[in-house]
């Protein structure tokens, strides 16, 4: 039997083909987005998860849920939003029972911009993944993230 590589070998080894296959994604969605939408694969997430808010009680985002959903921090998420809604693709109002928070809504044109590129920015993850499935490295990944959904799909 061959000697076992040392447990942080196959965990770096690991996490590198993680990194990969997020980096392949990542990268293929931010083509297909700016090429076609003008949208950084960041900006769409953000759109996306504040297109599903609703006015109902707890139906908007706090800021920090904000950037916790999209990834990034506070900081950076309000620098995107204010990117967005310079475009007019978001708009900001204050909390109606507490003037000290603010939230913020995807305008009609967000609206019409994030359904136009929605369907790309699908047909993009299922052609990275396609790609990726065909990799050795990335093979596994891709077949314990499909897994993994479909377990919780049911």
């Amino acid at each position: 039997m061959a000697p076992q590589p040392p447990e942080g070998t196959v965990l770096a080894r690991n996490w590198g083909a993680l990194s990969l296959l997020h980096a392949h994604v990542q990268g293929h969605l931010e083509r297909v987005l700016a090429e076609g939408w003008g949208l950084s694969a960041r900006e769409y997430d953000l759109l996306d998860v504040l297109s599903r808010q609703h006015a109902g009680p707890g139906g908007h985002l706090q800021m920090k849920q904000v950037a916790d959903a999209v990834l990034l921090s506070q900081s950076a998420t309000t620098r995107l939003v204010t990117r967005l809604e310079e475009r007019g693709l978001l708009a900001r109002f204050f909390c109606p029972t507490d003037r000290r928070g603010i939230y913020t809504n995807v305008t009609p044109e967000g609206f019409a911009v994030l359904e136009r590129a929605r369907p790309a920015h699908d047909a993009a993850l299922a052609e990275a993944f396609a790609a990726a499935r065909r990799e050795p490295a990335s093979r596994p990944l891709v077949a314990a993230l499909e897994a993994f959904w479909k377990g919780r799909q049911a």
